[in-house]
């Protein structure tokens, strides 16, 4: 992903925060509040000690008890109020880390096909759930962390300074000169070496995910000593960019540490002084040395907090950018529902070319297909075709023209009521791991178990179902790896019975049978598809020899179309070449192949 510049990143991070924060206004509001008085409190606690040594120095016993009486307060408002503040706080970033996960996964899902093709799975998880953790330390940072330190030194400076003008202009600018190297340091220094080292991480987690993603090509190869180094590679810039990283912070800590010495010694030095001249009491003295404790702990956790902060801003950069990353295809604000009748579809001088492509693969392509109509969509590879039924679905726009539905512009209505009008089964189904029940029920989750079985006996899936231990409720594991691959075709053909839309499209759902599936499951697809539109990619022309109309694709047009019957009697057609080439065997030319 683009990473940004610093200030353009804390401005991204610290919006997407407040985003969520002004949906917690009262709540916010509230922390904040309970937090400024236990910090002030806080801050005050000095100045009373020292009263109370004054006190005790003077022998004023009934004042001395009253003193007494008034730290404890203060100290038991302080637990009081910082308690409110860590419960309040609890319930909020709970609700937020949990919207986060909700709508970054909601945004995910609906994001581009070029963007999931383009995105590593493991990596991705990796941004959502680095964020989501992020967050909790961002919180703590910023109302637990920096809130309270700066109300505190802010307080303390004054209080110092409207006792002694010249304590005062000490600690302003130990802590100032303190603030602006740790602020400095922490942008400029530390967050573009941790952005670096979290793309690694990043590239690791995918990395991790693809190898083993893809085990049984591993395994089948014998690579994984191949996929040991791949990811040593990997491990080992890694490695280099997080010790950068994490040297960057010690040297930062190191300067900051030596700035708060120096103030305190200038602290310690003026104290002193001041009581040599009789301008401070012991009492005094006191409050100085304890308030110099409170400055330096609540310094040196500025500097924790600026790092925590540069690290959350960075864990939290990935999820951040989903909030306003385009979606790619998306729907219209007044976006209606598809209504489908008789599933007519209508390309209407559509042009079209993929992102980033500089060729069009569509230009001024226009085509009907009747309502009911059976087509089937042959060509070689790069044609067109599986274009044609990823238009169909909406996973692109066109560049101009229209593509209709009943008559209805499928970019005007919305992307969920037209997908649920079409029905697709792949030619390499990918299943959950879930249940077999799940799987099949995954068109129509409210269907019962009966008509899940029905369904599968339809698709010739119950069969081999039935001998598994569990049968219907058995696990498929992921990606549907434990079923062959004509198993999972069975289960994605059932999924399209129970499914019962008006759009039909097969990318060759019987590809992976052996001969006598296939033939069963011919009669399956005869059934399935009585009475719909039914879009047929073809790899095996013998799957098509029955339908109503065949067309076929040469760079994006369709240069001829019939019923296989006819397109057979045309001596040099693209069709009958591909016919007996493939069938037939008589030709050297090119084979179908099994994807645009």
């Amino acid at each position: 992903m683009e990473k940004r510049p610093t200030f353009g990143l804390y401005r991204l991070v610290l919006s997407f925060g407040w985003s969520h924060w002004r949906r917690q206004r009262w709540r916010i509001g509230a922390m904040g509040l309970t937090m400024l008085i236990a910090t002030s409190v806080d801050a005050t606690i000095p100045m009373l000690f020292g009263r109370l040594i004054d006190t005790v120095a003077a022998g004023a016993r009934d004042q001395a008890f009253q003193s007494v009486l008034v730290v404890l307060t203060a100290a038991l408002s302080l637990v009081v109020f910082r308690f409110m503040t860590f419960g309040m706080l609890v319930c909020s970033t709970l609700t937020i880390m949990r919207d986060i996960a909700e709508e970054a996964f909601h945004r995910v899902q609906r994001f581009s096909t070029d963007w999931h093709a383009s995105s590593f799975a493991g990596a991705t998880v990796r941004y959502i759930t680095r964020g989501v953790w992020a967050y909790d330390s961002l919180a703590d940072t910023l109302l637990l962390g920096i809130f309270p330190s700066f109300v505190v030194l802010v307080t303390t400076v004054i209080l110092l300074g409207l006792h002694w003008a010249a304590m005062g202009a000490v600690v302003t600018i130990g802590v100032v000169t303190y603030l602006t190297t740790a602020c400095c340091l922490t942008l400029f220094y530390v967050t573009p070496a941790a952005s670096r080292s979290n793309r690694l991480d990043s590239k690791m987690s995918g990395a991790l995910a693809d190898a083993i993603t893809c085990n049984a090509v591993v395994k089948s190869f014998a690579a994984e000593d191949r996929e040991d180094q791949r990811l040593a590679d990997v491990t080992y810039e890694w490695k280099a960019l997080v010790r950068t990283t994490w040297m960057r912070h010690l040297i930062a800590g190191v300067a900051q540490n030596s700035i708060s010495i120096t103030l305190q010694a200038g602290i310690l030095t003026l104290g002193v002084w001041l009581w040599s001249v009789g301008r401070a009491t012991p009492g005094d003295v006191a409050y100085v040395l304890t308030t110099f404790t409170v400055i330096q702990g609540y310094l040196r956790e500025t500097g924790n907090h600026l790092r925590s902060l540069q690290k959350s801003v960075n864990d939290m950069e990935d999820v951040a950018k989903f909030s306003s990353q385009p979606l790619g295809v998306e729907d219209r604000r007044d976006a209606k529902s598809l209504k489908v009748a008789a599933g007519k579809i209508v390309f209407d001088h559509v042009t079209f070319r993929y992102p980033g492509k500089d060729a069009s693969i569509y230009e001024d392509f226009s085509l009907t297909i009747a309502p009911g109509e059976k087509v089937g969509l042959v060509g070689a590879s790069g044609s067109g075709k599986s274009t044609f039924v990823k238009l169909v679905q909406r996973f692109y726009d066109v560049d101009s023209g229209r593509i209709l539905i009943d008559g209805q512009d499928i970019s005007a209505v919305s992307q969920a009521s037209l997908r649920s009008a079409v029905t697709v089964v792949p030619q390499d189904p990918v299943l959950f791991h879930r249940s077999l029940a799940e799987n099949i029920a995954y068109a129509r989750p409210s269907a019962g178990r009966d008509e899940i079985a029905a369904a599968a006996k339809r698709a010739r899936a119950d069969e081999f179902i039935q001998t598994l231990p569990g049968a219907y409720d058995s696990l498929v594991g992921e990606r549907g790896i434990k079923l062959s691959g004509g198993e999972r075709q069975r289960i994605a053909l059932a999924r399209a019975v129970l499914a019962d839309s008006a759009i039909l499209i097969l990318d060759e759902a019987t590809s992976s049978l052996d001969s006598v599936s296939e033939h069963l499951l011919q009669d399956a697809v005869e059934q399935v598809t009585e009475g719909r539109t039914t879009i047929i990619i073809a790899h095996r022309l013998s799957t098509i020899q029955r339908v109503d109309r065949i067309l076929v694709f040469d760079n994006g047009r369709i240069v001829e179309q019939g019923r296989h019957a006819e397109l057979l009697t045309q001596p040099n057609g693209h069709y009958r070449r591909l016919f007996e080439t493939q069938v037939l065997g008589l030709t050297g030319g090119a084979t179908m192949e099994t994807a645009d």
